[in-house]
């Protein structure tokens, strides 16, 4: 299972985690200690409100715990975790879960060294941490010179810059392409506003400079 750590819960005496849906973005699942069915909500990628599953009771989960959950979690990076057991005193229990095929090839390794490199001091993963890095490689590499002298299109040399800095962080030069979009596509469902955002809007000013010379 690819989710969140576990937190607690305030509005309703319960623990939640967000959970990478296999059909694509994230949801969330709620477990209470006095309930064996889990409330879930998948998140909606328009209005990034909460809605809850048609056989979620929301008298026992209501959208303010969801909200809660949502808030928590926000930020915190997506692992490959065992399944969880709640019981009546709130404690945590991990437990072994059946393996199921993995919809995307994830290296690990890479990724939980990707986000060790670029996770704050509240345990989250920072994008403006991560930006800022490629951004600082971006203005000083003469790959990306060379690639903007060359009329070379943002996205490839974001791929670039990307990949060069995902292959030097795990320490591996093997890393695939497939490999370093898989973690890509994983780390933008946590953060789904654009996680290169602010790289991008940095290669559109160094293009247009260099469109000037």
């Amino acid at each position: 299972m690819i989710r969140t750590n576990v937190v607690k819960l305030t509005v309703i005496k319960a623990v939640a985690y967000r959970q990478k849906l296999t059909a694509g973005g994230s949801g969330i699942t709620i477990l209470r200690p006095d309930e064996t069915q889990p409330g879930i909500a998948s998140i909606s990628n328009s209005t990034g409100e909460p809605i809850p599953a048609k056989n979620t009771n929301t008298k026992k989960y209501p959208i303010e715990a969801f909200k809660e959950a949502m808030e928590l979690t926000n930020g915190m990076p997506f692992k490959k975790q065992k399944s969880v057991k709640v019981t009546k005193d709130m404690l945590v229990e991990a437990v072994e879960e059946k393996k199921e095929p993995e919809e995307v090839a994830i290296n690990e390794d890479a990724y939980n060294k990707i986000l060790k490199k670029y996770t704050d001091k509240n345990g989250k993963f920072s994008y403006e941490l991560m930006n800022k890095d490629f951004i600082r490689f971006a203005k000083s590499s003469s790959v990306v010179r060379d690639m903007l002298a060359e009329n070379k299109t943002l996205a490839a040399i974001r791929n670039y810059i990307v990949s060069n800095k995902f292959r030097n962080i795990a320490d591996n030069p093997k890393l695939t392409d497939k490999e370093i979009k898989a973690i890509v596509k994983l780390l933008d469902e946590i953060y789904p506003k654009g996680i290169f955002k602010e790289l991008d809007a940095e290669l559109r000013k160094m293009i247009k400079v260099q469109k000037k010379k």
